[in-house]
Parts: C-alpha cells; structure tokens; sequence
C-alpha cells in the first residue's frame, strides 16, 4: 500500500505530543490514513498488546518502536512516558482494538499528561460503541455507555437497578462467556427488554440478533457456543418513573442486601424513583430483609 502521500494528509509530528490513535476493532482496513502516518512517524508506540499492534503494524508495511502499555503495568509505565514527552519524544497509545481509554488502558497517562500540561492530540477512528449504535435501530440522540458491567454480583445489579427507569438507550460490552447471565440479569432489573446484541463486529462472522430479550436469549441457549467480544444496546424504558412491581422488588431486594441504610431509608428512596408508594415499599422490604435472613 502506497504511503507517499502522508506528509500532506497530517501535520508533521510534533515533538513532546500524546498522539491517542484509534485502531480496527476487526477489519484491519478500518483504519484511517492519518492513523498510519502518526503510527509511523512517532518516536513510540504505547500498545495494550504489543504482539497484537506488532502484527497489526507488519500488515500495514510499519516499522515502529512499541512499549507495552496495559492496566497491570500503567502504574509502573505513566511517570516513563511522561519523562520522554517531557524530553521531546513523540508517543502513540493504542489499545488492542477501537478507541483508547474507552473501556481500556490510557485514562492514567492522559490525565498525567494534561496534569503536566503536555499535549495530547485525539487521532479518531472507529468505536464500538458508535459502530453498534450507527445500525442498531434504537434512539442515538442520546445514550448512556456504561462499558463493562460491574465484575461483583451484588453491584451489577445495583448498577441495573438504577438503570431500569432511564429512557435513553443503555449499551454494554460483555464477553461471550458471562452473556447469558448478564442478560438473565437484566431481565431481573428491566423486564424483557428489545435489545440489540452485535458479535464480531467488521470481522467474518459478524452479528446482530435483534429482538425481546427472551428470544435472543433462546437463541443464544441453542448455540453449542458462543464467541466473540459483544456489544449490548437495551432500549430505554418507555415508560419513565413508572416499573412494574418485579423489577421495583428487585431493586429493594439489591437495596436491602447491599446497603446499610435503614429499610425506611431505603423506602423513601425508592418511592421516590418510580413514584411507587412508600407503604407499600416499605412492607416488601421487611418482608425480604426476613428471608434474607433466614437463608
């Protein structure tokens, strides 16, 4: 692939500068011309996985020298790439697929680096988030990425507990092993929602089941096994301040197990969420703070 022509579709690298590159989240072509000439032209590459970008690089004809940059090291590695911006080094940080720091390393380094007062300079490109959300069908005027769920039970569905009366378009990634519980979850917290589930994105095997939960999740149960990274778009609730009386229960239920608020507390904050009354939330809870503790 002829590369003559980057010096007239980018600026010259500046010394000293973050340049954060966006990079494929499959297709390798997905890239932009200014991307490879950042990529090849800066004195470093910051990669999440330097394997990864390595290959990425000999399929584009670059030759780069990479640092590995990922969340068990970032500690270690920030102060580093701070002293060679600080001494006129030019640094890319990519991140193994899509936009760094969306759901991946780099948030530590850029914010040292603005701290410091050093440059840096957004290289666009693709994002799952937006690549989902372009065809997914539901509302993109407005929308709330909440990236990768909570790792802990209890705050997962705490987290879906406080989204189950948000009107705007929920999106998640999820990896494909821990999908069907994600999804029971949800079910638990907002009811069978429509939803949109994008697998392999750009890639061979791209993906996107559209439908009620429930049948998606039917869907996904008759598969021997399922692969790839997933974005998970929900649809927003149609009805704001107003849940049926499941996914309010659910909610106390999270509330009581997870807090230390008094179930009156707990009640009035709930009532005032989904307009429910407080009574009548502050009976059930009593009622479940009594099986809780008699499991």
């Amino acid at each position: 692939m002829s590369m003559n022509h980057s010096k007239k579709s980018v600026n010259v690298i500046r010394p000293g500068i973050l340049y954060v590159v966006a990079t494929p989240i499959g297709n390798r072509d997905d890239i932009t011309l200014r991307a490879l000439n950042v990529l090849r032209e800066v004195d470093l590459i910051a990669a999440e996985d330097t394997r990864k970008t390595r290959r990425f690089l000999e399929m584009h004809a670059l030759k780069s020298s990479l640092i590995s940059y990922h969340e068990h090291n970032e500690a270690e590695r920030t102060p580093k790439l701070i002293a060679k911006l600080k001494k006129g080094l030019s640094i890319a940080l990519v991140s193994n697929a899509g936009t760094p720091t969306v759901s991946d390393p780099g948030y530590r380094l850029i914010t040292t680096a603005l701290a410091d007062n050093l440059d840096v300079i957004p290289i666009p490109g693709v994002s799952a988030v937006t690549t989902a959300l372009s065809v997914a069908g539901l509302p993109t005027d407005s929308f709330v990425f909440m990236g990768f769920p909570a790792k802990k039970k209890s705050k997962r569905r705490q987290q879906l507990s406080d989204l189950a009366s948000e009107t705007r378009t929920l999106i998640f990634y999820e990896s494909p092993r821990r999908i069907l519980t994600f999804l029971g979850e949800i079910n638990a917290a907002m009811g069978d929602r429509y939803l949109v589930l994008a697998r392999e994105m750009t890639k061979r095997y791209e993906e996107f089941l559209r439908g009620r939960l429930s049948e998606i999740v039917r869907q996904l149960k008759g598969r021997s096994d399922i692969k790839g990274e997933i974005t998970l778009l929900v649809a927003g609730s149609d009805k704001p301040g107003i849940q049926s009386w499941e996914v309010v229960r659910e909610q106390i239920r999270t509330a009581v197990m997870n807090r230390r608020d008094s179930l009156s507390e707990i009640a009035r904050e709930i009532a005032a969420k989904t307009g429910m009354s407080r009574n009548k939330i502050y009976t059930q809870a009593l009622k479940i703070k009594k099986e809780i503790e008699s499991e």
